[in-house]
């Protein structure tokens, strides 16, 4: 399998940054926001924009985690046997503004499966959308409101982000399936 590398380490940052310095600016106040961060590698990316939005406000922000994997609708598709991950949302979701946080954005399915997910805890008062990569090739009506890089991806080509935080090096890797 043929790999390029789409964002390295420093690029990653870059794009943290900037996700996190539009979060601020659209919300003005982290005083009702919440992150929370889709299994696995959008926990790894919601801790790092929640700290640079805690270091540029001084204020501390609700986090939490997002287990979906038996919200979606092609789990049947995927295994037999889902591997269940925890949920951890400690904070009260009713009411706030939510930065829901994953890896790469593909056809909607895992969003719509957050969403639901995330509902059953309460009912915010807005769901933003934070994502790494845009990779299109959407099959349900999502867009996300914070991008770090959008990019066109072919069918035969799979995206995979590495996090030091799972054991690899931060990079963002363009796989081609094919070759």
């Amino acid at each position: 399998m043929k790999s390029s590398i789409l964002l390295n380490s420093d690029e990653i940052t870059l794009a943290v940054n900037r996700i996190s310095l539009q979060v601020l600016e659209k919300n003005h106040s982290p005083d009702n926001l919440a992150i929370v961060g889709i299994h696995t590698c959008g926990v790894f990316l919601a801790e790092r924009i929640r700290k640079f939005v805690e270091q540029q406000t001084s204020q501390s922000v609700p986090h939490g985690s997002l287990d979906i994997n038996l919200y979606r609708d092609d789990w049947s598709l995927i295994t037999q046997n889902p591997v269940v991950k925890t949920t951890d949302i400690s904070f009260a979701v009713e009411g706030r503004d939510i930065i829901l946080v994953d890896d790469v954005l593909f056809t909607g399915r895992t969003i719509r499966a957050a969403l639901d997910a995330l509902m059953d805890y309460g009912r915010p008062h807005s769901v933003q959308l934070a994502i790494l990569i845009d990779r299109g090739g959407r099959e349900l009506p999502i867009q996300a409101d914070y991008i770090g890089l959008s990019t066109t991806v072919r069918t035969d080509e799979r995206i995979q982000v590495m996090f030091t935080e799972n054991g690899g090096q931060d990079e963002v890797l363009l796989q081609n399936q094919k070759e």
